[in-house]
């Protein structure tokens, strides 16, 4: 069983920069699919940002792209989400998933409808303008 556990979350203004970090946990083999998904009020949580273990492939949303970036440190098992020039809208509720299935990917990232997945409890990010 995974477990993933969040940090890094607070509040901004607009403008501003925060560094979300995901520490995992507990998996016996390794993890395939990691990825940072937001959730807001109204709206069904959606993928932000991810990677794939395979090739080290990235996805970021569009509304992100070249303001936010994803990495891990294999050794301490961790992820993080660096994210600069932060607006309003990406305000929510940041939470952290991953995946030991070999066949996740594509849609994984996306849509938190898609796939196996193993959710931190997630980590609160507010943007003031």
């Amino acid at each position: 069983q995974v477990q993933l556990v969040e940090s890094g979350g607070g509040s901004v203004q607009a403008g501003g920069s925060l560094r979300l970090s995901c520490a995992a946990s507990g998996y016996t083999y390794s993890l395939v699919c990691v990825g940072w998904f937001r959730e807001t009020p109204g709206k069904e949580r959606e993928g932000v940002a991810g990677i794939h273990a395979s090739d080290g492939s990235q996805y970021y949303h569009d509304s992100v792209k070249g303001r936010f970036t994803i990495s891990q440190d294999n050794a301490k098992k961790t992820l993080f989400l660096q994210m600069n020039n932060l607006r309003p809208e990406d305000t929510g509720m940041y939470f952290c998933a991953a995946s030991e299935d070999r066949n996740c990917g594509g849609m994984w990232f996306r849509s938190r409808r898609v796939g196996t997945k193993s959710w931190g409890q997630g980590t609160q990010v507010t943007v003031s303008s």
